[in-house]
């Protein structure tokens, strides 16, 4: 399982790798494009937050595809969640904690 897990923050990784490298570049060519074509400043502001607007709902709706493909695969295999893992730790406490209290009952009648 450690290997499926790494695998999908391998690919998590890279593909915020390479949205932040498109948001880059994308920045590089809307410069270049305002420059040519002669926008003033106050238009390239409106324009690059328009367009950060945008690009920044992308990379939100992306994220949100992306995390949801990896929720519905790690599904397939059955991986526990963080929520199945905490209840899970929770049982095994209480269970240490009520063998711990036999094995002191039993010294005690020993």
């Amino acid at each position: 399982m450690a290997d499926i897990q790494n695998l999908f923050k391998d690919a998590w990784s890279q593909a915020l790798s390479g949205v932040n490298t498109a948001e880059l570049e994308a920045e590089k060519v809307f410069a270049r494009l305002a420059e040519a074509a002669g926008f003033t400043a106050e238009d390239v502001k409106r324009h690059a937050r328009e367009f950060g607007e945008r690009l920044g709902s992308q990379r939100r709706e992306l994220e949100r595809a992306i995390d949801e493909g990896v929720r519905r695969a790690t599904g397939r295999f059955r991986v526990p969640s963080r929520e199945d893992l905490a209840a899970l730790d929770r049982r095994l406490e209480v269970i240490a904690e009520r063998v711990e209290t036999l094995a002191r009952e039993r010294e005690k009648q020993a």
